[in-house]
Formats: C-alpha cells, sequence, structure tokens
C-alpha cells in the first residue's frame, strides 16, 4: 500500500472514530441519550439543554484540544527530530502553568489574564531552552536534554507558588493542574477556539517547509526552505497550542507526546506529519475524556489522570524501543 493512499484511509478512519467517539460523548453521562434524541436536539428539532449546552462544548473541546496538542507535538518532535520532543517533555507545558500559576496567585484569575500568562510562560520557557541548546547551531537531541532539566526545575517552581499561596488558590490550582474538561461551556471556548484555528491554519499553510526541513537542513537550503524563520513560527504555533490548550483545561499530559508517533507510524510516515498527529490527538483526548467519565461515574475523574496513565505505558514502551536501537 503506497503512502499517499495509506494516509487517506487512515484519516478516513480516524474521522469516522472521530464521529463516533462524538455521538458516544453527546449519549452517555448522568442518563444515557439515544442516537435519535441527540440528533433531534443537534437539528434543533427537540432542545435539550444536557446535550447542547453541557455535552457538546465537551466533546467539541476535547476534538479541537487534542487536535491542538498532536499538532503542537508534531511540531516540536519534526524541530527536534526525536520522538521525546514534545512540550509536556520540554517543558513548556510547565512553563504555560507557571504563567496561569501567576496569573490565579498575583492577578485575579480572569480567563484573559490565564490565557495571556499561560502563553507567556511558555514562550519564556521555550527561549530559555533555544538559547540554552544552541551551540554553534542547533541540536535536537541537546534541546530535548536540556528541556527535560528546565522542565524539572520549572515544575518545583510551581510547586513552590502553590505552596506559598492562599489555601483557596492552592486547592483550585492543584485541581486544574491536573487537566480537566469538567464543567467546560461555550463561554469557555470561543476565543481559544478561533486561536486554535489561526495558528493550525497558519502551521498548514507551512506544512510542506517543515517536511522539507525533515529531511535534512542542506535540502532545505537547496529547497528555498527559510530555516531560522520557519523554525521560530513552529516554535509560536507549537507554544501556543499548547498554551491555549492550557489556559482552559490546564496541563493535559502525553497527548502531544503519544499522538504524533502514533498517527506517524499508522501512516507510514518517514516525518511526522500534521494531519495524522490532529486526528490522533483528538481520538486520543475524546476517549480518555470518555473513560474519565466512566471509570468512577457519577464522578468524572480530570482527563489528565487518564491521559497521564495511558501516556505513561507509552513513554516506558517508547523509551525500551530506544534503548534497544541505541
Amino acid at each position: 500500500m503506497r503512502p499517499e493512499r495509506r494516509t487517506v484511509i487512515l484519516v478516513a478512519v480516524l474521522t469516522a472514530l472521530i464521529l463516533g467517539l462524538g455521538l458516544l460523548g453527546l449519549c452517555y453521562g448522568a442518563s444515557w441519550k439515544s442516537p435519535g434524541e441527540v440528533f433531534a436536539a443537534l437539528n434543533g428539532s427537540e432542545p435539550s439543554i444536557v446535550i447542547q449546552d453541557w455535552r457538546l462544548p465537551r466533546v467539541l473541546a476535547a476534538l479541537v484540544f487534542g487536535a491542538a496538542l498532536g499538532v503542537s507535538g508534531a511540531l516540536f518532535q519534526n524541530l527536534t527530530r526525536n520522538p521525546m520532543g514534545s512540550p509536556d517533555v520540554i517543558g513548556l507545558d510547565a512553563g504555560a502553568y507557571t504563567g496561569a500559576l501567576v496569573a490565579l496567585t498575583v492577578l485575579s484569575g480572569t480567563s484573559a489574564q490565564l490565557a495571556v500568562g499561560s502563553v507567556l510562560g511558555g514562550l519564556a520557557v521555550a527561549a530559555l531552552i533555544y538559547v540554552l541548546a544552541y551551540d554553534r547551531g542547533f541540536s535536537g537531541l541537546r534541546l530535548v536534554v536540556i528541556g527535560v532539566a528546565v522542565n524539572a526545575m520549572v515544575t518545583a517552581l510551581n510547586s513552590w507558588i502553590v505552596l506559598r499561596a492562599e489555601l483557596e488558590v492552592a486547592i483550585a490550582a492543584v485541581g486544574w493542574s491536573a487537566g480537566s474538561l469538567n464543567g467546560v461551556g461555550w463561554g469557555d471556548l470561543g476565543i481559544p477556539f478561533t486561536v486554535i484555528g489561526v495558528l493550525l491554519a497558519l502551521m498548514a499553510a507551512r506544512a510542506h517547509a517543515m517536511h522539507q526541513a525533515a529531511l535534512g537542513d542542506a535540502i532545505a537550503v537547496t529547497t528555498g526552505v527559510g530555516l531560522d524563520r520557519l523554525r521560530l513560527l513552529m516554535v509560536l504555533v507549537g507554544v501556543g497550542c499548547t498554551a491555549t490548550v492550557t489556559a482552559v483545561a490546564g496541563p493535559i499530559a502525553f497527548i502531544a507526546l503519544a499522538a504524533p508517533q502514533i498517527g506517524r507510524r499508522l501512516a507510514g510516515a518517514a516525518g511526522v506529519p500534521l494531519l495524522p498527529a490532529a486526528l490522533t490527538g483528538a481520538v486520543l483526548l475524546q476517549g480518555a475524556d470518555l473513560i474519565a467519565q466512566m471509570l468512577l461515574a457519577p464522578v468524572a475523574l480530570p482527563v489528565g489522570v487518564v491521559s497521564t496513565a495511558i501516556g505513561g505505558c507509552y513513554l516506558i514502551w517508547l523509551l525500551t524501543k530506544e534503548v534497544a536501537r541505541a
């Protein structure tokens, strides 16, 4: 099977999975709704607050945020040329969380402040890692190793901020840090969806150049790719996607790590393609959120708990593969 045909089939299968999981998410809850009731609510013939205002925003948030995390992971794995090079491993999630913590503890913690704080925190950590990793050229492995170290230091800083905060703020910050889609409503999604849509469209326009760069710096330069501008764009889009998700749902771990590699292997691609990564991320986050709702029903767990458990198993497998290859 040729990779192009295989990718088309994969996209079709993943799209079907997304639609199926979305329908299940709209049906499942404290009270089961039949698919007929769901379709009637969606087309407006039988309006339902439960489906339209409670479940639909959550389902769409899982879809869009999962796709954003998948693309963010694919960008940094292409940038570092390392399957470990994802935002949650190299510290960008932790940096975005630091910015959000500052907004919660120092400022009033409004949605706008959380969004701006998350983006600035993520960009600050990305800039620090890039500066420390740059040594007469760009090294993906060096960036990953330094990113892991910076991640540990920023995580320690976050713990210190939480311990120094007032009790109510600390409880809210710790709960939010687990990563959750519980209680997400339409009012929380307008601006994040717009930002993510713009970032994904911007990166889609440069996807060909990104894949040229993945073949090697020499090939990219001979084909007219401006590597410095492209890398800057990849960092900005990756941080923007991660920080936007973090500002709304908290840091959701391991989706950005696992989705690009799973999508790449399923597509049989040489690099880390964006579309399979985005669709795989959407499937993973939708599936993890459904599991989080079902495990201890009627209590809904934070989706970050489930994604971390699944991602931990994937990380062990990935490290085993990398060690065996070395």
